[in-house]
């Protein structure tokens, strides 16, 4: 899935245009990276977290030349998928039951799960 394909997502559930999906598409992904460069964690319940990680510095190799290379220490993002996630990822196909849901409404203030 690509983000243009998320915009679309967001722009169907309701009566949005497509310029008010990719703002909110937009708002989402600056809020997640603007909380890990300021080194918080964002918890998403159902879901997973995200939070950065310090890698230390290393000596490694140009696998070209075969040169060592000073890698110097740097923060990563860390992605933990919650319980739930990993649960619907690998369950066995037929084993997972949705609740029923009409296809006609669309809770505005609680969209169904991308």
């Amino acid at each position: 899935m690509t983000k243009a394909d998320l915009v679309d997502k967001v722009t169907a559930l309701g009566d949005l245009t497509r310029r008010d999906g990719e703002i909110i598409v937009d708002t989402l992904f600056e809020s997640v990276i603007g909380a890990l460069k300021s080194g918080d964690k964002i918890e998403i319940r159902g879901f997973g977290s995200f939070r950065t990680r310090q890698r230390n510095s290393r000596i490694g190799r140009n696998p070209k030349t075969g040169e060592k290379v000073d890698v110097p220490a740097k923060k990563v993002p860390f992605f933990k998928p919650s319980k739930e996630l990993r649960d619907l990822v690998n369950a066995k196909p037929g084993t997972h039951t949705e609740p029923a849901v009409d296809p006609d409404h669309i809770d505005p203030h609680h969209p169904p799960a991308m």
